[in-house]
C-alpha cells in the first residue's frame, strides 16, 4: 500500500535506471538492480521510511555547514 500511495518512492534507483519502465514493474526487477549495484560497489539503500527521512535529513543539514 505505501508504494502506491507514495508512487513507488520506495524504488528510486529503479525508477532512474528505468524511466519508461511503469511502475508497478520495480519490485520485479528490484533484486537484479540490487545485484548490479553490489557488483559495482554502488550505495543501494534500502530501510524503514523513518530511517530514509532522518538520514535525508541529516544529509541536508550537513552540506549547509560551510566545509572545513
Amino acid at each position: 500500500l505505501f508504494h502506491i500511495l507514495s508512487g513507488n518512492l520506495g524504488h528510486q534507483i529503479e525508477h532512474h535506471a528505468f524511466p519508461d519502465l511503469p511502475s508497478n514493474r520495480y519490485a520485479q526487477i528490484a533484486p537484479r538492480v540490487r545485484e548490479l549495484c553490489e557488483k559495482y560497489d554502488i550505495p543501494y539503500v534500502t530501510g524503514p521510511l523513518w530511517r530514509q527521512y532522518a538520514s535525508t535529513w541529516g544529509r541536508i543539514l550537513r552540506f549547509t555547514l560551510p566545509a572545513h
